[in-house]
């Protein structure tokens, strides 16, 4: 089949590519590119971390103690269920199932909601108790060096996590809206597939994120 009959044959394909696996082939590497550099931001932050946690092993557990462990196991458990919600909402759009991929999308956009709800939740309690990065850290419970720089980590990298989720919740919601109107189905799906990884990205940071800040 020459390039313009595959253009005529299919209205997805895209005049710059000649297939339509072509299209999806560049569009996956585009993605999987993208995330290796998300990987590369917060495996920075990682290693801050870990400086730090080397200069400061006490204070840093002792910071670690101040954390809800409850409120962040229960939005671990919210992401992973999310992360299950999004591709069976991916793999519904993928077989046609295009209501019910809807449906998916929109609860894992709840779930998502739900995250950060908690998360103000705690970040409330903090504010409250003076637990605040640098030299707004005011708590008397725990005068020690290296405090301050503790919770300058966990607001950096939790706050820069939850910039993705909003993210993600944006993705999510637009590919949801874009399904209902008949633009994603079994026929054009790559653009929910990239939604979606994109959404394991979120959440697998968070798995990292979980046991560094609050349980080690």
């Amino acid at each position: 089949m020459s390039s313009s009959e595959a253009h005529s044959h299919n209205p997805y394909l895209a005049h710059h590519f000649e297939t339509i696996e072509q299209q999806s082939y560049a569009a996956r590497l585009g993605m999987w590119l993208f995330l290796a550099t998300e990987v590369l931001l917060f495996g920075g932050l990682f290693l801050g971390y870990t400086v730090y946690r080397w200069l400061y092993p006490e204070t840093y557990q002792a910071c670690a103690d101040l954390l809800s462990i409850p409120m962040g196991a229960t939005n671990t458990v919210v992401l992973i269920t999310s992360s299950f919600t999004a591709a069976l909402g991916y793999h519904a759009i993928k077989v046609d199932q295009v209501k019910k991929g809807v449906a998916l999308l929109w609860v894992t956009i709840v779930l998502a909601g739900a995250f950060l709800v908690i998360k103000y939740f705690e970040y409330a309690h903090k504010f409250h108790e003076g637990t605040l990065p640098g030299k707004w850290y005011t708590f008397e419970g725990l005068q020690a060096p290296g405090a301050n720089i503790f919770f300058a980590v966990y607001f950096l990298a939790t706050g820069l996590h939850g910039f993705h989720v909003v993210v993600g919740m944006t993705i999510l919601a637009i590919l949801a809206v874009r399904a209902q109107q008949g633009r994603y189905h079994a026929k054009n799906y790559v653009g929910v597939e990239l939604g979606v990884l994109y959404w394991h990205l979120v959440d697998l940071v968070w798995i990292f994120l979980f046991p560094l800040l609050y349980l080690i």
